[in-house]
């Protein structure tokens, strides 16, 4: 047989496994959209619209990194938004007071109180044995009233925030953004975690089967808090770059950003009923939402779409879960009848 006769068969193996990953389609899908919206709006196909697209994009690229973890474990942290919203209140009014202060410190202190908040609502899955939609759907309005409480009707003003703080959103590195900087190096290395890394691995089992994970060993119970515990972190994170990113905040801040997080991780292919996913595909639906709704403000479109489109992609990517895996769970039974 010749060499062009078994080339063919395995070019059409790749492009048939290209075709079932999740991140391919969404890949051939986004490059649609670029180009669909390039030909009717001439701004957006260019360098600075798709740098602003970036920087739009980096905070919730960070919190859906560590949404992630949890959606993998079979769990949900729709808190988010509010951990986020309070950090960057509570870091920009700091800042504003302590214009001294050195940033890192700062970036430090939000860390920290996204980490709290985080093993608060670890602490209510794992340890009060609270379902985590319903535990964190709690923590969701309880930190919403913290926040208002300290805010006390006040907000952070852009004139009181220091340049120093405020470069973080502003600040680039051989033209790239240092926040779209740092949400590729997290998820680089949390990819690399989850795909390397036992604990990682543990994590895909935990979701893909809770009991069996228990029979084999695996301390589900700890891991499901660490998971929650760095999705606060990385909230934290976020809270602290909008702070710096716009400067202005109010009590009110993030708002329905949980949406768009948990949205955006399982357009990516992270599969919601857990065990499923990976890093690249959720940061990959964090662009595509981006892009959406940059495209939504070049075309003088309400901002209230985007609402509307993340939440039927989630429902279009949940219920397409759903059905693979009924096809999946069909053909292994199959097999086995056949075996018999």
């Amino acid at each position: 047989m010749s060499t062009e006769a078994l080339a063919r068969p395995r070019a059409g193996e790749l492009l048939q496994r290209l075709g079932s990953l999740r991140e391919f389609n969404l890949l051939a899908i986004y490059a649609l959209l670029v180009l669909s919206v390039g030909a009717f709006v001439g701004e957006f196909l260019t360098f600075g619209n798709f740098r602003e697209i970036l920087v739009s994009a980096a905070i919730l690229t960070i919190v859906v990194i560590g949404q992630t973890p949890v959606i993998l474990t079979r769990n949900i942290d729709i808190s988010v938004g509010s951990v986020v919203g309070i950090t960057a209140f509570v870091c920009g009014d700091f800042i504003s007071n302590n214009p001294t202060t050195p940033t890192v410190l700062v970036v430090l202190m939000g860390c920290a109180i996204g980490l709290g908040l985080g093993a608060v609502n670890g602490l209510l899955v794992t340890v009060a044995n609270v379902p985590a939609i319903m535990a964190t759907l709690g923590t969701l309005y309880v930190y919403r009233g913290v926040d208002s409480l300290i805010a006390s009707g006040k907000q952070v003003s852009s004139s009181t925030v220091p340049s120093s703080y405020a470069s973080l959103a502003t600040s680039r590195v051989a033209g790239i953004p240092v926040m779209v900087l740092i949400a590729v190096a997290i998820g680089l290395v949390v990819g690399l975690f989850l795909r390397y890394r036992r604990s990682g691995r543990q994590l895909y089992a935990i979701g893909s089967n809770p009991d069996a994970a228990a029979s084999a060993g695996i301390h589900s119970r700890r891991l499901v808090f660490a998971t929650l515990c760095f999705s606060g972190l990385m909230a934290g994170l976020g809270g602290v770059l909008w702070s710096a990113q716009f400067a202005t905040v109010t009590s009110d801040a993030a708002t329905g950003l949980e949406l768009q997080v948990v949205a955006a991780a399982v357009v990516g292919g992270v599969n919601v009923f857990g065990g499923a996913g990976t890093v690249f595909g959720a940061m990959l639906g964090s662009l595509v939402l981006a892009t959406i709704s940059n495209a939504l403000a070049l075309t003088r479109v309400s901002q209230l779409w985007l609402q509307a489109i993340a939440g039927a992609a989630l429902l279009l990517a949940v219920t397409a879960d759903h059905v693979a895996g009924r096809r999946t769970l069909a053909r292994a039974l199959n097999r086995r009848r056949e075996q018999r």
